[in-house]
């Protein structure tokens, strides 16, 4: 499994879990510009570094518009379904964009969505719909998850965030293990050191970790991710003195111990927007994971977060979050011949 909640978004997104990791799949053993309605969507505001060249199915290397020949209108037919799925539930969109293999099911419970880190996890009704629409109009084009890579940059788009170019040109895999949530995934609990070795192990910087963690603006986490910061902090049975003690009270009304099944916004202020909430709220003390907080203890991370919480605009986080799911973008993936392309994206693995 690759580097791909923040969202992430991630979210963009798998993005009710920790940062929204958002556009790969497993290899086998700028500017503010918000939403206004129905307007055609704006410039895209990044271009990465990779030449602007037509792809196709052969090429080995991830492309800007990928699709150019194969599937013309692949990014415009995402983006039109996205904005229906917005209208009919708002609260799908911190929900869209993870991993492509957290899409696959298995029939004994060993896949990774059902691992304990992805339960909070919905949608996938809105990604077989996206995957219907491509399907019809260009029959085994179009990857699961370059798929996934569109709608969470739409979601992001949708909730008032800034649209960015983003590479294509993923295949599918096939393989899915829920054990792979737990190592792959960066722990709610982690603290600074091992948040950035583990982005490093993925050729990914500090700035991509504090970056990325800015997901959190937006989607809901289950209670269990956090709990022990509620009530057993490091195994004092008490409240992690870290945390506002004005808002642990709220979170113990929403929280009882040992809750499994209720969920609770990441950003206390719109969990449906994506802006700048999240880095408020870390300098308020009210990051809810101990990742968060942790982004409070290296002077990188520090002063980025002390940075955009007193920002005037959100176009200079949103430029860098352009660069960075760009560069998480490039994380494990699959390419040429390698891989496939599903036509359902909930397949069977086992």
């Amino acid at each position: 499994m690759a580097l791909s909640s923040l969202l992430p978004i991630l979210f963009l997104a798998c993005t009710s879990i920790l940062v929204t990791f958002v556009v790969s799949d497993k290899p086998d053993p700028g500017k503010d510009q918000p939403h206004k309605g129905d307007s055609p969507p704006p410039p895209l505001i990044y271009s990465p570094p990779s030449p602007l060249q037509q792809g196709g199915k052969s090429s080995t290397r991830l492309l800007v518009h990928f699709y150019s020949t194969t599937c013309p209108n692949a990014e415009d037919l995402v983006m039109a379904e996205m904005k229906s799925i917005q209208a009919e539930d708002p609260t799908l969109m911190p929900a869209l964009g993870c991993d492509a293999s957290v899409l696959l099911v298995s029939k004994n419970g060993t896949a990774e969505k059902d691992a304990t880190p992805n339960l909070s996890l919905r949608g996938f009704d809105a990604i077989e719909r996206l995957k219907k629409i491509l399907e019809k109009a260009c029959p085994g084009i179009v990857s699961c998850a370059d798929i996934l890579a569109m709608a969470a940059r739409e979601a992001v788009f949708l909730s008032n965030g800034s649209r960015y170019d983003i590479e294509t040109g993923r295949r599918d895999g096939n393989i899915s293990r829920a054990s792979e949530a737990y190592t792959n995934l960066p722990p709610a609990t982690g603290n600074i050191t091992a948040l950035i070795d583990l982005y490093a192990k993925k050729n990914l910087t500090i700035k991509d970790l504090v970056v990325l963690s800015g997901a959190h603006t937006f989607g809901v986490s289950h209670c269990s991710s956090f709990s022990n910061r509620l009530y057993n902090f490091s195994g004092s049975g008490t409240t992690d003195p870290t945390l506002n003690s004005t808002y642990a009270q709220k979170l113990k009304q929403q929280c009882v111990p040992n809750d499994t099944t209720t969920v609770t916004s990441m950003n206390p202020g719109n969990f449906l927007t994506f802006n700048l909430g999240y880095f408020q709220t870390v300098m308020n003390k009210q990051g809810l994971f101990s990742a968060d907080e942790a982004l409070l203890h290296n002077n990188i991370t520090l002063a980025y977060v002390t940075a955009q919480a007193n920002a005037a605009s959100p176009a200079q986080f949103f430029k860098d979050f352009a660069q960075s799911m760009v560069n998480m973008g490039r994380v494990d993936v699959l390419t040429g011949t390698n891989g496939t392309i599903r036509a359902v994206c909930g397949a069977y693995v086992d």
